[in-house]
């Protein structure tokens, strides 16, 4: 490797390159390899599940288009993120010419080419650096507007690639069939046809050739590499069924000597349904990152020149007023200026109860805005959004390598040199000391044992039977419910030590549920009748878990004559000439009235519950508590994994006595209380130093730490 000494690393830049053609870790190791042989790479890091190599580099002693050379020349292809977008205000090719230096002054972009007579600018660029917001908004600054952008092209490659595996792996499939039936028939005793078995060879070459012009990618990537003194698991198969099929045709045509087209043919055909599987499979591990982008607003309202106005959601800048309605998803994050609501946050923090927010509230993007109506100042847009950021910080830890995974890419760098060294080496062997085992032709029988090695060598298992071990494994884990994304996490699973659960929506159901009602001169009905006539208007979540479980008991609950919320305190209603108030303490203490049951509230706080207390005319009447309950079975699975040996830890960012409180219901006395979503995976890195952890967990806000985990679990009620 090249050390690069004395790199300025204000200077350096990071890129992003899309490889097609990767197979295994040997691929991974041997294009790092080449990408930090190239002069002013600091570093290069390869992901072989997302197909992206992340390279950190000195932009003043190597360009991109140098990277991707490096690439090519170990036997690689590097794949484009291209889109096309459709213009509007195009009058000549003037204008075409404008709007390629615009897009071109971007950094990311490779290349572009803008049509007058289309109306359309074709772009080729890194999706790490710059997007389709950039282009709108340089588009937009050189006077023209974008009307139209073409589909994720990414989505339509893999389309693309799935189905030409598809078309090879069929063709190779139905040739492969009646090849090895020929090939083997005779040992079986199998009907073969006169003229098949007296011109065999022929036919059998007739079969396998188009079956090996259907692994060509195999061919040109395995040979490229061994030009480039960079072999991978491609060169040994190109080798060795090339060695088999040219030694077969010299059999049939020139030499006595055995047919091997059976196994150059089958061989392909194995290795295209394992690149097809692996195809599928790659495709699934990027939809999981589109599926959080897809959590963010497509559009915001925001104030222009004194109107409302509805625009994309890429076209918002820092500092844009934005107004958001009752059921509205906030597209940015931003201060509130005006309003006040409470919203949604459990998506991010994972807490079921919805935050108040007031004048100089944060809110966050992609949460969703309940019942009132806010106006906010945008303090964060596009990729610093915190949903941004989260998506970043999983898509790096799903390019992170484990200790053993870097071990594993080493030692498959050695893989295929060694195994052709050792072909190599039988073969002359034998070809010397052929005379001292009385074998005639020495020359046939070592270049038998050439073949024999490097076909006994070929990775099939790693090209077919691990893909299929896992589509097989993880198909009976969906029929019970489970959804294993990779082999990694089976194989680590029974190392786990310490077992996290995220509280909310994990432990507990994540839904606010009445759970105690203490009467004080009324009944217990009476207490719960008030309270659900004062909180009928509302659509506080807690005001909803007392409606329903009045419903729930059969009570009626009429309409109050007049309704009024006090922000941070409670509810004020009357009703039949009554005034009800349902609050906390500040509201009982603002109104002057008595409070002695002190006792009571302070034992349900301590249980981790919201307890609000109910007064009729001046007098408290009860109290109601509601709390996140735990799910039915909570309990029963961390007793089993207690019983299994494994520590068991809650993590939430909840109270600490909330969270001591549900703890202890389910006997769990490790409990990390108060961690932001950001934490989260900090505290898991911590807890990795005494073995290995599995985090389990339902939010987004969990995403960083299951993934920074060394199995994360997702439960499917989640998000």
């Amino acid at each position: 490797m090249l050390k690069i000494k004395n790199l300025d690393k204000k200077k350096l830049e990071t890129c992003s390159l899309s490889i097609t053609g990767m197979d295994c870790a040997s691929c991974a190791a041997a294009i790092e390899k080449a990408l930090r042989k190239t002069k002013g790479v600091s570093k290069a890091h390869v992901n072989l599940a997302t197909e992206k190599a992340t390279v950190e580099f000195n932009p003043e002693e190597v360009k991109q288009a140098e990277l991707e050379n490096a690439v090519i020349k170990a036997g690689y292809r590097v794949k484009k993120e291209e889109i096309e977008l459709k213009i509007k205000g195009m009058s000549s090719q003037h204008c075409a010419g404008i709007i390629e230096a615009a897009i071109k002054k971007l950094k990311g972009v490779v290349s572009v080419e803008a049509s007058f007579a289309n109306e359309t600018a074709r772009i080729v660029y890194d999706s790490s650096v710059v997007g389709l917001a950039d282009f709108k908004r340089a588009v937009k600054n050189a006077g023209y507007e974008v009307i139209e952008a073409s589909a994720d092209t990414e989505k339509e490659l893999r389309e693309r690639e799935i189905k030409d595996l598809k078309t090879r792996f069929f063709v190779s499939l139905a040739l492969g069939i009646p090849l090895v039936y020929i090939a083997m028939g005779a040992y079986i005793g199998a009907p073969i046809p006169e003229i098949v078995l007296k011109y065999d060879g022929i036919v059998q070459l007739i079969l396998t050739t188009p079956i090996l012009l259907a692994g060509l990618n195999i061919y040109k990537s395995g040979f490229r590499a061994l030009l480039n003194l960079s072999p991978n698991m491609d060169s040994l198969l190109a080798i060795g069924t090339g060695a088999a099929y040219i030694y077969s045709i010299l059999s049939t045509f020139f030499i006595e000597g055995h047919l091997y087209y059976e196994i150059a043919g089958l061989l392909i055909v194995f290795i295209s349904l394992g690149r097809l599987l692996e195809a599928i499979a790659k495709g699934r591990t990027s939809e999981a990152i589109k599926k959080l982008i897809g959590l963010q607003a497509k559009t915001a309202r925001v104030s222009r020149n004194g109107k409302e106005v509805e625009i994309p959601i890429d076209e918002v800048s820092v500092g844009d007023i934005v107004i958001i309605k009752p059921g509205e998803k906030l597209p940015v994050d931003g201060i509130v200026i005006d309003g006040h609501s409470s919203v949604d946050e459990s998506m991010i923090s994972g807490e079921p109860m919805p935050a108040e927010k007031i004048k100089n509230s944060k809110v966050i993007g992609a949460t969703i805005n309940k019942n009132g109506w806010l106006k906010l100042r945008a303090t964060k847009v596009g990729k610093d959004t915190m949903l941004a950021q989260i998506i970043k910080m999983v898509e790096e830890a799903q390019g992170s390598k484990a200790p053993i995974q870097r071990l594993a890419d080493r030692v498959s760098s050695f893989f295929v040199p060694a195994v052709v060294g050792i072909a190599v080496l039988s073969a002359l062997f034998w070809f010397v000391f052929a005379g001292s085992f009385s074998i005639a032709e020495p020359f046939i029988f070592s270049l038998t044992i050439f073949i024999a090695v490097l076909v006994i060598a070929c990775p099939c298992a790693l090209g077919l039977a691990t893909p299929t071990a896992i589509m097989i494994g993880t198909g009976l884990g969906a029929e019970n419910g489970i959804l294993i994304k990779n082999a990694e996490a089976l194989e680590t699973a029974h190392k786990l030590k310490i077992i996290v659960f995220d509280k909310t929506g994990t432990l507990t159901k994540g839904k606010p549920e009445v759970t105690d009602i203490i009467a004080v001169n009324a009944s217990e009905n009476e207490v719960l009748k008030y309270a659900a006539i004062a909180e009928k208007r509302s659509e506080h979540p807690l005001g909803e878990a007392i409606v329903n479980k009045a419903k729930e008991k059969k009570i009626h609950v009429a309409d109050a004559k007049s309704f009024r919320a006090v922000t941070g305190k409670g509810v004020i209603a009357s009703y039949s000439g009554k005034r009800i108030l349902l609050g906390n303490r500040k509201l009982i203490q603002d109104e002057k009235i008595r409070l002695d049951i002190s006792a009571a509230l302070e034992k349900l706080e301590n249980e981790g519950k919201t307890a609000m207390i109910v007064a009729v005319d001046k007098k408290v009447i009860g109290v109601i508590a509601v709390a996140d309950t735990l799910k039915e079975n909570s309990k029963e699975a961390v007793d089993e994994l207690q019983k299994l040996g494994k520590e068991v830890v809650m993590m939430t960012g909840d109270n600490e006595r909330t969270a001591k409180a549900i703890a202890g219901q389910i006997g769990i006395k490790k409990v990390l209380a108060e961690v932001l979503p950001g934490e989260k995976a900090e505290e898991i890195k911590k807890l990795q130093k005494e073995g290995k952890v599995a985090m389990v967990g339902d939010g987004i806000n969990d995403a960083p730490a299951l993934t920074q985990a060394d199995v994360g679990i997702a439960i499917g009620s989640g998000t």
